[in-house]
């Protein structure tokens, strides 16, 4: 492994990762958004590998770029529309009202 990306393991902060790396963010959207910024930071490391022998200045700037366009896809789009988790994959776009939600767990309650 890199020993960038062996750096990186023992984060579990959002902000730690954006911190490291030196990327601007806005604290608003890392708020809101910080699971899907880091997931989708995964999913374009994983598409662009860091390779283990790759040096050092070359894999902090490529995982600043690659952190950096995963935070600001949640600055121009919401976590509904990037659908980074399968939650929002499997809704297709389609939303549950309370009021429905309200009545199914008022069924379910009679049969218990």
């Amino acid at each position: 492994m890199n020993p960038v990306l062996q750096r990186i393991q023992s984060f579990s902060a959002a902000e730690e990762f954006l911190d490291f790396f030196g990327v601007e963010y806005e604290p608003s959207v890392v708020h809101v958004n910080r699971l899907h910024i880091l997931k989708r930071f995964n999913q374009y490391l994983n598409r662009s590998p860091i390779p283990d022998d790759m040096d050092e200045a070359t894999a902090m700037a490529t995982c600043k770029a690659l952190l950096s366009q995963a935070h600001d896809d949640f600055v121009k789009s919401t976590a509904a529309q990037e659908k980074v988790f399968k939650v929002f994959q499997d809704q297709n776009g389609k939303s549950i009202s309370l009021d429905s939600l309200k009545a199914s767990l008022a069924t379910r309650g009679q049969g218990a």
